[in-house]
């Protein structure tokens, strides 16, 4: 291909963005933001994109059947399910005008995944024993409402997407297929280029299960996740999942006399430890939820954590959990918001207080009583020790893994893919059943698999770039040539440029062939550090018939004659 009749060229900017991939990937021609979250693919980009497909396609054809699935859906599925009103990143269409409103008043989920659309779709086609275990996927247009996008293609509101379903007539046929899947996935990620940073973690299973669900996460500092790793069992966990210790406190001997103190208006438990004048590992964190059946539940964690509400919806065995609302923690304490603790509690409420809080001696706790805390509080003599403490709060840098006493070790991370068990989450709300051998109807199984292809592409970058632009891995690189051709206007070498592209390209290589003759060597040469080809090849007046030779990834080159460029492509 010329360059110069590509659609999309360099530009030379100073604009600054908030990654390397968006930063890369716009100066470099690759995309174009139409706005926050949603990019256009311009050729470059393009290309990269369907060869990162082709290669999730050619490796998940071994374990499932494409299709192609609309990306809207209409409501009632959704409802079905129960997630029309609880998925948080759900967006939907609806008419624009009067006019359109007039024509179609109807409206539609844009999806953000295919759950409730696949199932429907098995069930009309796979009823009996036989047809078991299949799998359909699709590589498909997603759009979710983020509330915050950033980092290029790491985070967007549209982005594509292949997810695959698979059904079963047994939990056991099912993780079986699970298990298989991953191994499909680490071979996709090493071929994209990503394998040797690519890591299996545990994550949560979120609304699908209350098993653990598998991600895939590629170890990059430029990542929004944050993983905690167990040396000893080789172990990722999400942030978000990973069972904690908080380390420990250092003895007191003295217990001291218990108080209330005035405080009116201290925002967060700093604040809090700043005006009372103690550690925040002395202060607590207690905050009051509502069930879904209808239990209220008061969990207390130290100071300096945040509570994880999949954790403790497990912990409390419920299936939902939210924020009690003002009015309800007013009548039940007889506080405003900001002032609950663990003493005083109010009758017919459960109370899970998490392992931090356990060894602590005079420690502060909200009085249940407007504007107070209390202070100098203890266990036995303020307030019962429970039964059992609990593991509900989002893990910290120091903290231990509880099984072998280990601190951790955190990395930074970008998901790049995640594999659900769903077992029969989606087809009982949808009635979708089986007739098994004895004539009978039996539940089918589900499982889902996603990897993000357009944001593997910007993690792809925040992987392998220097200061000067991409370097992209051989697999996904736009084009495998840059040819570079300087001294244009002399005609031997127009002439000799011309005749190694035309050479090149019959005999099947990929060539970006940089034809300006306006544009300074120099120019050129920065631009092909910035694209990223893995190969550049320059003919000048210089080089005669030979081309200089230079890979990407390293400083060298050399002069070299086109059959020697040929063999080493």
């Amino acid at each position: 291909m010329l360059y110069s009749k590509i659609f999309g060229k360099t530009k030379k900017d100073s604009k600054k963005y908030d990654s390397a991939n968006a930063t890369f990937l716009i100066k470099g021609g690759f995309i174009d933001q139409v706005m926050a979250g949603t990019y256009t693919y311009l050729s470059l980009g393009l290309r990269v994109l369907n060869k990162i497909e082709n290669i999730i396609r050619e490796e998940i054809n071994t374990i499932g059947n494409e299709i192609l699935m609309p990306s809207i859906a209409p409501l009632e599925q959704w409802a079905k399910t129960n997630r029309l009103e609880t998925v948080d990143v759900l967006m939907k269409t609806t008419a624009a005008n009067k006019f359109a409103l007039a024509k179609n008043d109807s409206e539609y989920v844009l999806s953000p995944t295919h759950e409730e659309t696949v199932t429907p779709l098995a069930q009309k086609f796979n009823l009996s024993y036989k047809d078991f275990p299949f799998a359909l996927y699709h590589i498909q247009t997603k759009f979710r409402n983020e509330p915050r996008v950033k980092s290029g293609l790491l985070r967007g509101r549209e982005f594509r997407m292949k997810d695959l379903y698979s059904f079963h007539t047994s939990e056991e046929d099912m993780k079986k297929y699970y298990e298989n899947s991953k191994k499909v996935y680490l071979k996709i990620f090493e071929r994209l280029g990503i394998g040797k940073d690519t890591v299996i973690t545990l994550a949560s299973g979120g609304s699908f299960t209350d098993d653990y669900s598998h991600e895939f996460q590629t170890i990059c500092e430029t990542g929004e996740d944050t993983l905690f790793f167990v040396k000893s069992t080789g172990v990722y966990y999400n942030r978000e999942v990973a069972p904690t210790q908080a380390p420990k406190l250092e003895k007191e001997e003295k217990i001291l006399d218990k108080s209330d103190i005035k405080g009116e208006g201290i925002i967060g438990v700093n604040e809090l430890a700043k005006f009372l004048n103690i550690p925040v590992e002395k202060t607590t964190k207690t905050m009051i939820y509502e069930t879904d059946n209808k239990k209220i539940i008061f969990a207390a964690v130290r100071g300096g954590y945040n509570i994880n509400e999949d954790k403790l919806r497990k912990v409390a065995c419920v299936k939902a959990l939210k924020l009690a609302p003002a009015e309800i923690i007013k009548k039940l304490t007889g506080a405003e918001i900001g002032y609950a603790g663990l003493v005083n509690l109010p009758k017919g409420v459960e109370v899970y207080i998490d392992e931090s809080v356990s060894d602590r001696l005079n420690f502060e706790t909200g009085s249940n009583k407007t504007h107070y805390h209390s202070i100098n509080v203890n266990f036995d003599r303020d307030i019962s020790t429970p039964k059992k403490f609990y593991d509900f709060k989002i893990a910290k840098i120091g903290d231990r893994y509880p099984k072998t006493n280990e601190v951790y070790d955190v990395v930074k991370a970008a998901e790049v893919g995640n594999i659900f068990p769903l077992y029969t989450k989606f087809t009982e709300a949808f009635d979708y059943k089986f007739i098994d051998s004895d004539g009978k109807e039996k539940p089918v199984y589900m499982g889902c698999y996603g990897i993000g292809p357009s944001r593997i592409m910007g993690i792809i970058v925040e992987k392998h770039h220097d200061e000067k632009g991409i370097i992209w891995p051989e697999s996904v690189s736009p084009f495998q040539v840059h040819l570079v051709g300087l001294d244009l206007k002399d005609e031997p070498t127009h002439y000799n440029v011309y005749n190694i592209y035309n050479l090149l390209l019959n005999q099947g290589i990929e060539v970006l062939f940089d034809d300006r003759e306006e544009v300074t060597a120099g120019e050129k040469f920065s631009d092909a550090d910035l694209i990223g080809i893995p190969v550049r090849l320059v003919v000048s007046k210089r080089t005669g018939e030979k081309v200089e030779y230079k890979k990407r990834s390293e400083k060298e080159t050399k002069i070299l004659s086109l059959e020697e460029v040929i063999k080493l492509i």
